[in-house]
């Protein structure tokens, strides 16, 4: 009996060490939230291990990979390019011209 109680324990010990671990890397992640002048809506996702944009845009889910940008940041794929500089925000898709963003 004393051997299944320490089989329990140590097992409910490597639970709650994953679940920390779980919930760290979750917390490392930005997720924000963008309103555009032409009234394009998207979520953008970054996180720490992936050099990768991840957006909800249009209704479907869009990798852009990163590009060289002069200063700032941009992101492009499927159609889809999201600059990010010191000027703002603004994003290229669906064949519509480049529109500046706001963060919600």
């Amino acid at each position: 009996m004393a051997r299944h109680g320490a089989k329990l324990v140590l097992g409910a010990a490597f639970c709650t060490f994953g679940v920390a671990i779980g919930s760290t890397a979750a917390s490392a992640q930005t997720f924000q939230s963008y309103h555009c002048a032409d009234g394009t809506r998207f979520i953008a996702a970054f996180y720490p291990y992936d050099t990768r944009a991840h957006l909800q845009i249009d209704g479907a889910p869009v990798t852009l990979r990163k590009r060289f940008a002069w200063s700032g940041a941009r992101y492009s794929g499927e159609g889809v390019t999201l600059t990010i500089n010191k000027a703002g925000v603004t994003v290229k898709h669906a064949r519509r011209p480049v529109t500046a963003c706001e963060p919600l």
